[in-house]
């Protein structure tokens, strides 16, 4: 008996000290008490949680995965941010009532973050609004994201008119950063 313990204790270790596979960390709050449950636990680097957990405390609902092009809400080629690759990870939460998405590159650096936004009237600034308004006439919106990366704030939104449809990155202060037509 000792043996087949001692067999299923190395073997847990060996899985469990693999740099990578799939996981699910759940954090939920309660009160002043915060509980962490991972299960098939997807490792991430601790330098890379101890970033996350810093720069988003009041983030629940933790999910880590690889960097997956598929699963990415935003136009990446709009933000010109890093080229990522399955080496690289993201992240998906919850935070304020919003789910949330951030990447980190495998040697730790943050990316960016965004999450949708589903009130284009009172959750887009002033500003945003009325370079749609004006440079963007006859356009609405048909989803928007606000994006942040370094020391930026943009919005990734998708606008169409009819059949015409486009992508644009618009700074907080209504500066169009990018186009592209789709």
């Amino acid at each position: 008996m000792k043996r087949l313990l001692l067999a299923a204790f190395a073997a847990t270790s060996l899985v469990a000290c693999s740099s990578r596979h799939a996981s699910k960390t759940t954090m939920s709050t309660t009160g002043s008490q915060t509980t962490t449950s991972s299960h098939a636990a997807f490792m991430v680097p601790s330098n890379i949680q101890t970033s996350f957990s810093t720069q988003y405390p009041d983030a629940t609902a933790v999910t880590w995965a690889p960097y997956d092009v598929t699963v990415v809400p935003i136009d990446w080629d709009l933000t010109d941010w890093a080229v990522l690759s399955p080496q690289d990870y993201s992240v998906t939460y919850t935070m304020n009532g919003k789910k949330y998405y951030s990447w980190y590159s495998a040697n730790g650096n943050w990316i960016g973050t965004t999450y949708d936004i589903s009130d284009y009237n009172n959750g887009l600034p002033a500003a945003v609004n009325q370079t749609i308004a004006s440079k963007y006439s006859g356009y609405t919106i048909d989803k928007a994201n606000q994006v942040t990366w370094n020391d930026q704030t943009a919005y990734d939104l998708k606008l169409k008119n009819g059949d015409n449809k486009m992508k644009v990155l618009i700074d907080t202060n209504g500066n169009v950063l990018k186009q592209k037509d789709k």
